[in-house]
């Protein structure tokens, strides 16, 4: 296992401490395993945009959530906070409903930096992006 402790999904909605984006686009996390964790967004009106297929940056807004929270589940929170610093992004087909989902894996691992590969697939199974994120660890002052 790679994470700090065992986390389960329902247990990540602990890290939102205030109303932000994630709530307001229906992110949820659906599993998390060993080296790996999934979370789903609903596409649908939030998450569109103006052609009614799902939004690039919504898109954008899972992968560095997903990202995001593997990190921090990498880290002692007492000590450590996480941050997106740098998001790449291939959109790679149209979604007009249902849901995506998310799954997020370890492409390194350092002290101060972690990286990861982030691939969405639709309901069917098909991918909709690859993305990779950078996520600085640094000290909590």
């Amino acid at each position: 296992m790679i994470w700090f402790k065992k986390y389960q999904a329902g247990e990540l909605a602990e890290f939102i401490t205030h109303e932000n984006i994630v709530q307001g686009l229906g992110i949820e996390f659906t599993e998390v395993e060993d080296d790996f964790v999934k979370a789903r967004m609903s596409v649908d009106k939030r998450t569109h945009q103006i052609h009614g297929i799902l939004h690039g940056g919504a898109t954008c807004v899972l992968a560095e959530t997903i990202g995001s929270f593997a990190s921090l589940m990498m880290i002692d929170l007492d000590r450590y906070y996480a941050v997106g610093s740098q998001i790449y992004a291939n959109h790679l087909r149209p979604v007009r409903e249902g849901f995506v989902t998310a799954t997020c894996r370890p492409v390194h691992l350092g002290r101060t930096k972690h990286v990861w590969d982030i691939v969405i697939h639709d309901d069917s199974g098909r991918l909709v992006a690859k993305c990779e994120l950078t996520c600085i660890v640094t000290d909590k002052r």
